[in-house]
């Protein structure tokens, strides 16, 4: 039987993609390609051996404040420089944890997606 072998994207509606695009570019550094989106390579130095699929129940309350369906994780490589730069853009972090297998913080975009930041690894 023919399988899933990874996750090939993610892609979701904006009421202004571009502008939200720049956003992602300008405060998070992703690097966007010319056609408007961004290649996140999986074997980035760094970068965990695997990308978790996990649905959430639909009255979670893990998403909040956002009241979007989804919300994106992003691998970084230095969860203190990354929330330094993001919270010199203005942007406030909604909240900070440290777990045996990483530590995690979260914001939301400007279209309300809550974001959860990943440095993965084991916690000091």
């Amino acid at each position: 039987m023919a399988r899933i072998t990874g996750l090939g994207g993610v892609f979701f509606k904006s009421p202004d993609p571009k502008a939200l695009s720049a956003w992602y570019r300008d405060v998070l550094g992703l690097a966007l390609e010319d056609w408007g989106g961004a290649m996140l390579r999986t074997d980035a130095p760094g970068h965990p051996e695997f990308v978790v699929w996990n649905p959430f129940a639909a009255d979670t309350k893990y998403y909040e404040p956002s009241t979007r369906e989804f919300m994106l994780n992003f691998v970084v490589d230095d969860l203190d420089a990354m929330l330094a730069a993001i919270e010199a853009k203005g942007v406030k972090v909604l909240g900070r944890q440290d777990e045996s297998y990483g530590r995690f913080a979260w914001i939301l975009d400007p279209d309300g997606t809550k974001i959860e930041l990943w440095q993965a690894g084991k916690t000091e």
